[in-house]
């Protein structure tokens, strides 16, 4: 059996040491694009900020470690242009050489991730642009910043707050020019006041609702247009969010999303009989929404992988679906959220009740306690949850990870009274946040 994969990062990955531990006569052929196998993306930003010493060290295994351990036949440069479900191929350019490749397959993965979105604009080839996605990203940007004071970010969601924080952090000024009226959109507005109150505290200035239009400069970026004014800045950095990478799939009969992310059931197959696909290319069953989504996370991707792998080998295993649930800092707050924001809730036509409240990570008397806030969804007339926000110190991670355990298991208010969580003063109090919530309105 020949399993093909295109891709050689998380999801790609994760089914390929599937397939080999699984299949001891096994043909794995792996198509990356670029150089580099299974590195950790979200850590980029932190070798900007030196907390991570070299972008090398984001790197899980090498291709090399791959060939020689392993025995698959993970190859680079290989971009794939084509797939014919007819013939069984994949066929498209080895960069190097600049040579053609068509290869045959008895079972396909597709891991091919996203790729960042870019803007079209007048300048946008100027020096001194830059997106962050991969390694060879990080060190252009890396190698950019010597004689650089300001850098102007395009974007405020995940990355573009990563970057806010890092490049701060290594002495640079910074501004974020977001298209709308909050950073970090997937919470509802009230919640992110607290984030913009996080950027003004660390001296990020943040320009709401504007559009840019272009960039100039002679040879380097030093103004960035937009719809409202200009401003100048040495270098940019564009965080403008992800789109799948499935432009190569045109005319395959493949099924895709109005975005292109290709359309899986719980066992990773697309509608192509022999055609899998898994990660941020495909789309993501939402346990909430009850509809297929899109979030591209790593947590999914590797998981979706690792499923993906395992059926592919017959072993028939079931892709429950996600939460929605994310995590990231931001210079002293920690941002979590899972499950429903008030906009999705209201675009979906459920109704619901809200509370907010805050509360201390540990016990209130407990020397180091810090303050969270803790905004909760559930259903008006059964109490279900739908989901949470939490902004804060310490022990944001822990109550959000706890949320999305009960979202998972279809938990309603009430139920979280009844959660066994540990306690001692220096962890957490008596009743934990949650359940303290829960106590007011059940």
């Amino acid at each position: 059996m020949h399993y093909v994969i295109i891709g050689g990062d998380a999801a790609g990955m994760s089914a390929a040491m599937e397939i080999v531990r699984n299949d001891k006569n096994a043909k794995v052929t792996t198509l990356e694009k670029g150089q580099i196998y299974s590195y950790g993306q979200c850590g980029l930003p932190y070798v900007i900020g030196g907390h991570i010493p070299s972008s090398t060290d984001v790197i899980a295994r090498s291709v090399e470690s791959f060939r020689s351990k392993y025995g698959i036949d993970a190859k680079t440069g290989y971009e794939v242009l084509k797939v014919d479900p007819t013939k069984k191929t994949v066929s498209g350019q080895i960069l190097q050489t600049r040579d053609t490749f068509n290869i045959k397959y008895d079972r396909l993965l597709i891991a091919t991730g996203a790729n960042q979105n870019i803007l079209n604009l007048e300048g946008i080839h100027l020096k001194g642009i830059h997106t962050i996605k991969t390694i060879p990203n990080t060190e252009a940007i890396l190698a950019d910043l010597d004689d650089v004071q300001h850098v102007t970010i395009i974007g405020g969601g995940y990355i573009g707050l990563e970057m806010a924080e890092n490049l701060s952090e290594i002495g640079k000024k910074v501004r974020i020019i977001q298209r709308g009226n909050q950073l970090a959109k997937i919470f509802d507005e009230d919640m992110a006041s607290f984030i913009h109150d996080e950027a003004k505290k660390y001296h990020v200035e943040v320009v709401f609702n504007e559009e840019v239009q272009s960039f100039t400069g002679e040879k380097r970026v030093n103004t960035v247009i937009t719809d409202k004014g200009s401003y100048s800045t040495d270098l940019v950095i564009l965080a403008i969010g992800v789109h799948p990478t499935t432009g190569f799939l045109k005319d395959s009969g493949i099924e895709t999303i109005k975005n292109g992310a290709i359309v899986v059931n719980s066992h990773l197959e697309t509608n192509v009989e022999g055609i899998y696909a898994a990660g941020d290319c495909a789309t993501h069953f939402h346990r909430i929404k009850q509809i297929d989504d899109y979030i591209p996370l790593g947590t999914t991707a590797n998981k979706q992988g690792r499923l993906a792998g395992l059926n592919m080998v017959g072993q028939v295993k079931e892709f429950k679906g996600i939460v929605g649930t994310s995590i990231m800092k931001f210079f002293n707050l920690s941002l979590g959220k899972t499950g429903l924001s008030e906009k999705e809730a209201e675009q979906l036509g459920i109704s619901y009740d809200v509370h907010i409240q805050q509360a201390t990570d540990i016990a209130g008397y407990f020397p180091g306690n810090q303050m969270m806030q803790i905004k909760l969804l559930y259903g008006k007339e059964n109490q279900l949850l739908l989901g949470g926000q939490i902004i804060g110190g310490n022990g944001v991670d822990k109550r959000i990870d706890v949320l999305a355990t009960a979202l998972f298991h279809e938990m309603t208010l009430p139920d979280l009274l009844d959660l066994d969580l540990a306690y001692a003063p220096p962890y957490n109090g008596v009743w934990d946040p949650l359940q303290q919530l829960a106590k007011r309105k059940s």
